[in-house]
């Protein structure tokens, strides 16, 4: 009865958009364009990448299928006074109709674009295919015999530059033989120009290297001259060779105002002083240690100009949290016969202190709860940029499932600070200033503490770490040292109920979660980024993907200094320190994520994941902390999080499986098929698969060990859709998932959901911040 009922409903909503006409508002004697497409007559010349010279494009479809913002301007009625018709009208869109002068611009701006690419004589055929009021629209490319580069030559009147580019000529991006890509000459003449004011010629443009070409008679070759335009600065000037620059002085005015003048005598300067020759310029109080200053400055007196150490010095003043804002000016000199560039570096003061407090709203597999932190941070700690954080924070969740069980404390607490001092340079004993200076790594410390109370147990955990952060190639690639990490695990008190119901039965897997036990660990972290960028979303941009790779390793100084000094092993037969057991393991995951886009509306996204850690040596089980777990909103979301296997455990009738359902192996698979539905409203479809498992055979874990006879019987699946609320600084997001294959059953309608789907039995709903891959 269920069923019927939801096929009704569905096939309503299927009639209710059928009726509303997609013509409706289509004037007599226009049409609406339906669709818009464009083919090649010659396979080595694709259509898609003229695509985007088309100058008119049909009603956005969702999902690529359905035209819903035209359906939902159609529900509007004719009289516009009316408050609904025009709530309709701004939720939808209005019908695109066929212009036939943008139809005309659209034939002339791709032919515009083959000529470019070397199709002189390439032609492009506009047809037209109309059913009632609807137009399609098909752009046929014709592109003929490409024109081919038969010879290059060179014109450089300028003989020093004429040797630059000789040096560089394994670089050109010309050759004989090549198309005769107007794209491909403008490339060249910027590749050059970035070459060439990396060398000293600061007025250097792309504007003086201009090309000629030549045809030969009754063929389509090309005889292509580059030619290298003398320097001209006025039109009443001689023509002259280009003049190479060198710094002359570097100057550093620390406290300009950028809503003042910009001229320099307008900065108010109180003082100076000389650092190593550097004059440095400040008004009332130099903020910044000057070493720090010229540390972070790649510009120098005596060089040649060199725009990409502008960039440079950019990147790294901008790591420092001291200052605000950086500007680079440079004024010319001439000095005898050189001519040179002074410069300024003008920095703008930030603020380096401030208080902040936060509210949040917590969910942790249905249980609510609220925390608040409030936060101290000072940015220019012992004036070397370096930033200072104290935290402070208190929890609180009512815990569902356990009323009674544990007595009258049903409630999660938690209390705990935390501090951190992050330096902008690599400190370690030894290594020179032009590895520091190359690799502008940033040094970080910190120390956490942590106090919870749950029903079951207390637990207190205090950590400390030192670790490097830098970036390279335009923050494309990030790499993370985790140098040391030590983490205390001590639980001060555990429920009688909870150590009889769990720690006290044979072979626990869990015994040895809850003894006291240190953590003291290294680890490598490795991240790509296609488009760059520390902030950027790689999922949110066309045609991207990201790389993260994560490494660590615990334990095994710690234990090779106990064998080495025969230490003895403590009655549950593993080394301690000060009586407290110490972890050891290795860990690694993978992490892939890309984005292919269909159109501006439409993408496909597509994720991988996969994580194993393995305990040896002086642990036989995995620490909690660092066991995988499945489900959620950014694994399989047919699960809620943490309740997919190990394997094909079912998991326990008790309500405590954050216990038993986590593995030492992980395997997440999705792919996402995300629209653009209106305003900031975002829509997705997905599928998930994946799950977790075990090294080892645990008897509170039956079928949770991975088989590599059948491990892929045990992949769970899953299917559903969701909405984001994209408001570009962060993304909230609403997920449905259903369960299609439960591993946790071997047959019937249990292991395969998806043709017998029961609702309250297999739907799972998540509500998280961000995009899940």
């Amino acid at each position: 009865m269920k069923r019927n009922s939801q096929i009704y409903i569905f096939s309503l909503a299927l009639l209710a958009l059928g009726s509303c006409s997609l013509t409706k508002f289509v004037p007599d004697g226009s049409y609406l364009l339906n669709e818009v497409n464009i083919v090649s007559e010659q396979s080595e010349v694709k259509p898609a990448p003229f695509k985007s010279y088309v100058r008119q494009n049909p009603n956005s479809k969702w999902f690529s299928l359905i035209k819903v913002p035209l359906y939902t301007y159609n529900l509007s009625g004719r009289d516009s006074s009316k408050w609904i018709n025009r709530m309709w009208r701004r939720l939808g869109d209005g019908p695109v109709l066929y212009d036939e002068g943008l139809d005309i611009r659209s034939q002339q701006e791709i032919k515009k674009a083959l000529n470019n690419q070397g199709y002189m004589s390439a032609s492009v055929k506009s047809s037209k295919k109309i059913s009632k009021k609807k137009l399609n629209l098909t752009y046929t490319i014709v592109p003929g015999k490409p024109y081919i580069v038969k010879s290059l030559k060179y014109d450089i009147r300028d003989k020093g530059i004429e040797a630059i580019l000789k040096k560089d000529s394994a670089e050109t991006k010309l050759s004989k033989g090549m198309l005769f890509d107007i794209n491909v000459l403008d490339a060249e003449r910027q590749r050059i120009a970035n070459n060439l004011i990396n060398q000293g010629y600061y007025k250097f443009n792309k504007d003086y290297i201009t090309f000629t070409a030549d045809t030969v008679r009754n063929t389509y070759q090309v005889n292509l001259t580059m030619h290298l335009l003398l320097y001209k600065a006025s039109a009443s000037d001689e023509l002259r060779n280009h003049n190479q620059y060198r710094i002359n002085k570097v100057n550093f005015i620390t406290d300009y105002d950028v809503l003042q003048s910009s001229a320099l005598s307008s900065i108010e300067i109180n003082d100076s002083i000389h650092y190593k020759g550097y004059p440095i310029y400040y008004k009332d109080k130099l903020y910044l240690r000057p070493k720090v200053l010229t540390e972070n400055t790649y510009i120098h007196s005596g060089r040649l100009f060199s725009e990409r150490a502008v960039q440079n010095t950019y990147s790294s003043l901008g790591r420092l949290s001291a200052i605000k804002y950086s500007n680079i000016r440079f004024f010319e000199t001439q000095i005898a016969d050189s001519s040179k560039l002074d410069c300024y570096v003008l920095l703008t003061k930030s603020k380096h202190k401030s208080v902040a407090f936060e509210l949040e709203g917590t969910n942790s597999a249905g249980d609510l709860g609220a925390a608040a932190s409030i936060s101290f941070n000072h940015r220019n700690l012992f004036k070397g940029s370096e930033s200072f954080m104290f935290k402070v924070r208190g929890a609180y969740e009512a815990i569902s499932g356990l009323q009674g069980a544990y007595g009258n404390n049903d409630n999660y607490t938690e209390y705990g600070a935390e501090s951190s001092i992050n330096f902008p340079s690599f400190l370690f004993p030894f290594l020179s200033e032009n590895f520091t200076r190359s690799i502008r790594a940033t040094t970080e410390f910190g120390m956490q503490y942590s106090y919870q109370l749950r029903p079951e147990f207390s637990r207190t955990i205090a950590s400390a770490s030192w670790s490097y952060k830098w970036a390279q190639r335009r923050q494309k690639v990030q790499h993370r040292i985790d140098l040391l990490d030590i983490s205390y695990i001590y639980l001060p008190w555990i429920s009688p109920k909870f150590r009889a119901d769990y720690l006290d039965k044979a072979n626990s897997i869990f015994q040895y979660n809850y003894d006291n036990h240190l953590i003291v660990r290294s680890g490598y972290s490795y991240y790509y980024n296609s488009i760059g960028g520390t902030m950027q979303n790689n999922t949110t941009a066309s045609n991207s993907y990201s790389v993260r790779i994560n490494l660590e390793s615990a334990g095994n100084l710690l234990y090779g200094i106990s064998k080495l000094v025969n230490q003895q092993k403590t009655e549950n037969g593993d080394y301690s320190i000060l009586n407290i057991a110490y972890a050891q393991y290795v860990k690694g995951d993978f992490d892939f994520a890309k984005n292919v886009e269909i159109d501006k509306r439409n993408s496909l996204a597509f994720h991988a994941a996969f994580g194993v850690a393995y305990p040896y040596g002086n642990t036989a089980v995995l620490p909690l902390e660092k066991r995988y777990f499945s489900g959620g909103a950014n694994s399989v979301r047919g699960w809620s999080v943490r309740t997919l296997g190990p394997g094909s455990y079912k998991g326990a009738d008790n309500n405590i499986n954050y216990l038993t359902q986590s593995g030492d192996l992980k395997l997440d698979l999705s792919m996402e098929y995300r629209s653009k539905l209106f305003w900031k409203v975002q829509g997705a479809a997905f599928i998930d698969a994946g799950n977790i498992w075990t090294i080892r055979d645990y008897e509170n874990q039956p079928g949770g060990a991975f088989k590599i006879n059948k491990f892929y019987k045990e992949i769970a699946f899953a299917y559903g859709l969701g909405l984001r609320l994209d408001f570009d600084y962060f993304v909230l997001r609403f997920d449905g998932g259903m369960k299609a294959v439960n591993p946790a059953y071997s047959s019937g309608k249990e292991r395969y959901p998806i043709f017998s789907p029961d609702f309250s039995r297999d739907f799972a709903f998540h509500f998280a911040v961000g995009y899940p891959f």
